[in-house]
């Protein structure tokens, strides 16, 4: 892109577990989502009838979750009527590809747009089936001779960086989640285990994927982009670009053990767009969808451990499907200030084999 779009703010919830007993289980995707939008509009001091698209990711359109969602969060939020809400489906990389859309938007239009995601899977839940999952990413480990102390090794490490993470108060892009009476109900994420011992106790009853996969989660994310032109004009601060976008499919015949797999073609892509190298990025933020896929990722990729989810990922910290690829844009625009590193790549493999990816650059 001759132009590069700006990355002017990131917000997220918290991410709470996706079942009755979570945090968040009390409100609605709805308000959820407008709470991110409404802390956005907060932290930028926008006028909101400057912002021409919201585009919302979100993997379950049904009951709350349906009816445009993206248009009436924008409404819930008390947004201009002018943005304009659309909510979008592409499985666990709705809100990346929601980015990608949203970045195109900014540039063609010179305009600001906001890009994020929505999901409550303790009210709207989804319908993979998590055991063909399973076999799927069995398949990976067995191809790629992937021992299950391997995959266990590679969960419990990402329990440890997220507990570390958030106790030291590393996710700055964090937003409280508010119940209807305006309290907060979770302040921080709610998902990593509190005893890291009980990773190892868990069975391991469909080979060496099972419950080495992310679990569900209930949350919000949002991006608001701009163009150069627009950040300009309205004088707007980034605190990032991006650098280039890619969508790429791993496994075209379906085959089992290719499928999950698309965050690696889609990085492939997204570096050579970007004329880079795997050493040219400090890190990498990819969607723990199982631990043998990141094994994979790795050793496919030659990206070393100490670059990959720093401070854990969806394994650890929960996967509210619609709304991770923009979480994970927030976190890796969060560890780069806190490094003052240069680049992270944010890749995310979905279910049917594709894979979407992004290289975003901290603005210096």
């Amino acid at each position: 892109m001759p132009h590069r779009p700006l990355i002017i703010d990131t917000t997220r919830s918290p991410r709470g577990h996706g079942n009755v007993l979570g945090a968040l289980h009390a409100v609605q995707p709805v308000d959820l989502l407008a709470q991110q939008l409404r802390a956005l509009a907060a932290h930028t001091d926008i006028d909101t009838a400057q912002v021409a698209d919201v585009l919302i990711g979100c993997a379950r359109q049904s009951g709350e979750q349906g009816c445009n969602i993206g248009q009436r969060a924008v409404l819930a939020a008390g947004w201009s009527e002018r943005a304009v809400g659309v909510t979008l489906n592409h499985g666990c990389a709705s809100s990346l590809s929601a980015l990608h859309l949203a970045a195109h938007q900014a540039l063609a239009h010179d305009s600001l747009v906001v890009g994020g995601g929505v999901e409550m899977a303790s009210r709207v839940a989804l319908d993979a089936d998590p055991a063909s999952l399973a076999v799927a990413a069995d398949a990976v480990a067995a191809t790629d001779g992937f021992t299950p102390a391997q995959c266990e090794a590679y969960a419990l490490a990402s329990q440890q960086r997220a507990s570390h993470a958030r106790a030291q108060g590393y996710f700055r892009s964090i937003h409280p989640a508010l119940g209807a009476d305006g309290q907060v109900v979770l302040a921080q994420d709610e998902t990593p285990l509190a005893e890291l011992a009980a990773l190892a106790e868990l069975p391991l009853t469909l080979g060496h994927a099972h419950h080495h996969a992310a679990i569900p989660a209930d949350g919000a994310s949002a991006v608001l982009l701009a163009s150069p032109v627009a950040a300009a004009r309205l004088g707007l601060h980034a605190r990032g670009r991006i650098l280039a976008m890619a969508d790429a499919p791993s496994d075209p015949i379906g085959t089992q053990s290719g499928a999950q797999t698309g965050a690696v073609a889609a990085t492939q892509r997204v570096l050579a767009r970007a004329d880079l190298a795997v050493s040219d990025i400090d890190v990498f933020e990819v969607h723990e969808s199982f631990a043998a896929l990141l094994l994979h990722y790795m050793k496919h990729l030659h990206v070393p451990h100490d670059k990959l989810n720093v401070n854990g990922s969806t394994l650890a910290l929960g996967h509210a499907a619609g709304a991770t690829g923009s979480t994970l844009v927030g976190m890796a625009l969060d560890e780069l200030e806190r490094r003052g590193a240069r680049r992270a790549v944010v890749a995310v493999g979905t279910t049917t084999g594709r894979g979407v990816a992004m290289v975003i650059e901290r603005a210096h």
